[in-house]
């Protein structure tokens, strides 16, 4: 079975397909390697894809110490995944939690990334949104424990953001909800509790943001409330981004429209690997609405 040890020593399970500059994707919550299944067969035929299962995610290990898990330990085991398979930098490309950490890596180890993907990020980021955000986290804990993931995952694969998801394509949610259902229920208690709950707010990382320059595409369904105002400010702040918002989309866009969103990750990342992504005009954020600013 394929791992890579990561510093702590925790063993991440992975997968891979297909040759050349190398593209890692990073799941969400409610997924493992398997979610990224329509983008590897698509992007392996140009690409040296690897996808992998977090910590508390079988095959992976299930640490038992509350404390291996966390933000910075998500971000650090995407740069142990690229590290220990000596890749070159690597196009990151990563899914709600997975996102999270695809743009903490760009803060972190900027040296790892060629490119960052930050699809259906933001819940809980917003100031009026935090308090509720915990509170849910907090509630989602103790159901898994008492409930385990077999019982959770139904309800949890049925949040608002992913109605639109069995309705689009019910056998594809189907098959989602019956593979979020074998999830191990310590790893998901534990990773809600410590990279979920406690992860910091992307608004309070303004500065680190405003600084970056590794390029960056955001992609938002519009059936993802929670995401759009974060993924607005991401595109405001981050000034070597752009903004992709998905029509009729939830937050597993990747599955319920593969093709769109491939073509949207490819396109960017043959931008990237051409030395056509460019940062932001400063001029175009000059705060004129109509007419050139004098200087």
């Amino acid at each position: 079975m394929p791992v890579i040890r990561t510093d702590d020593g925790v063993e991440l399970y992975y997968e891979e397909a297909g040759s050349g500059t190398p593209l890692v994707f990073v799941h969400e919550f409610a997924g493992d390697c398997r979610s990224w299944e329509p983008q590897l067969r698509f992007f392996a035929r140009r690409y040296r894809c690897i996808a992998f299962n977090a910590r508390g995610y079988p095959p992976s290990q299930v640490p038992s110490d509350p404390e291996a898990y966390s933000q910075d330990r998500a971000t650090d085991d995407i740069a142990a995944v690229i590290r220990g398979l000596d890749l070159p930098p690597a196009h990151v490309v990563g899914l709600s939690m997975g996102a999270f950490a695809t743009l903490h890596l760009g803060l972190r180890h900027p040296e790892l990334a060629r490119s960052l993907t930050a699809a259906g990020v933001g819940y809980g980021a917003e100031a009026g949104k935090r308090a509720q955000f915990q509170a849910e986290s907090d509630a989602a804990i103790a159901r898994i424990r008492a409930e385990g993931m077999a019982t959770f995952g139904l309800s949890y694969s049925r949040g608002p953001t992913r109605l639109v998801f069995a309705e689009t394509d019910p056998r594809g949610f189907a098959e989602f909800q019956a593979q979020l259902r074998e999830h191990s229920t310590e790893g998901s208690a534990l990773t809600q509790q410590g990279v979920q709950r406690r992860r910091p707010s992307l608004y309070d990382l303004k500065d680190g943001f405003a600084a970056l320059t590794v390029p960056t595409l955001v992609i938002a369904g519009d059936e993802d409330d929670p995401t759009l105002e974060p993924a607005l400010y991401l595109k405001r702040t981050i000034r070597s981004s752009a903004l992709l918002v998905m029509p009729k989309a939830g937050h597993t866009m990747n599955l319920e429209y593969p093709d769109a969103f491939n073509r949207a990750v490819l396109d960017f990342v043959t931008q990237v690997d051409a030395g056509a992504w460019r940062l932001r005009i400063p001029e175009s954020q000059s705060g004129s609405i109509i007419s050139a600013t004098e200087k």
